[in-house]
């Protein structure tokens, strides 16, 4: 913990940018951390103690320079308000969230290295990031890599995890890939899965699952001559 002299002389969120102004090199680097933080929305519907950010600056005090972020694609933190203070963030600030640190953080590795696989690692687990996700699907033979790898931090060091999705139990959520739907395309993506390995539908895929089962219960009905539209109330 910071001592209150220390703290006060840090920036304060209004005073700091929001984000390193780095151009992303493709889509799915802003679509596929959109993706997962709307699934969360209707995973934890009704909690209101996790944050997740997507290309947002966090700010820390294990850098050299509390100035000077660093940004994942995507990051969950848990045990703060959802709106800080009634209002949105800007960029996430460690010293003002109680020195709450992400849960999580993800990187999505483009054409362009940035560090995925030793600078950004070695500042996660600095910070004390207890899972690290690197999603690698087109350069990963050139980076000597696996296309999707989750890191946790044992004893200060990231220790490669074995198999997908991979069950956190300590943030109540499996992560890995799959096959969805998106904008009519179907295409690889992120997602959460439950503890069993089951993804989390989204809301639009448990809509559709919704009136199958009620196409199905309609044609069974007529199957034994009763018509579903005129059913007793």
């Amino acid at each position: 913990m910071l001592s209150p002299d220390l703290k006060h002389a840090l920036p304060t969120s209004e005073e700091l940018p929001c984000s390193d102004d780095t151009p992303v090199d493709n889509e799915d680097q802003n679509l596929l951390p959109n993706v997962l933080l709307f699934l969360l929305s209707t995973i934890w519907t009704e909690r209101m103690d996790w944050y997740f950010g997507v290309d947002m600056a966090i700010y820390h005090t294990t850098g050299a320079n509390p100035r000077v972020p660093v940004v994942p694609d995507g990051f969950l933190s848990v045990g703060m308000e959802r709106k800080k203070g009634g209002k949105s963030r800007r960029s996430y600030v460690v010293w003002e969230e109680s020195e709450v640190v992400p849960i999580l953080t993800l990187e999505m590795v483009s054409h362009t290295p940035g560090g995925e696989y030793d600078e950004k690692l070695n500042i996660y687990a600095r910070l004390g990031v207890l899972y690290y996700v690197v999603y690698n699907p087109e350069f990963w033979q050139r980076d000597g890599h696996q296309p999707f790898e989750v890191y946790k931090l044992v004893n200060g060091t990231y220790q490669l995890q074995i198999g997908e999705p991979h069950w956190m139990p300590e943030v109540g959520l499996g992560i890995g890939r799959c096959q969805m739907m998106f904008g009519n395309l179907m295409q690889e993506q992120l997602a959460w899965f439950d503890q069993r390995g089951d993804r989390y539908l989204t809301a639009e895929e448990r809509a559709a699952q919704e009136r199958r089962e009620k196409e199905r219960m309609a044609h069974y009905l007529r199957s034994l001559g009763i018509d579903p539209d005129r059913l007793p109330e």
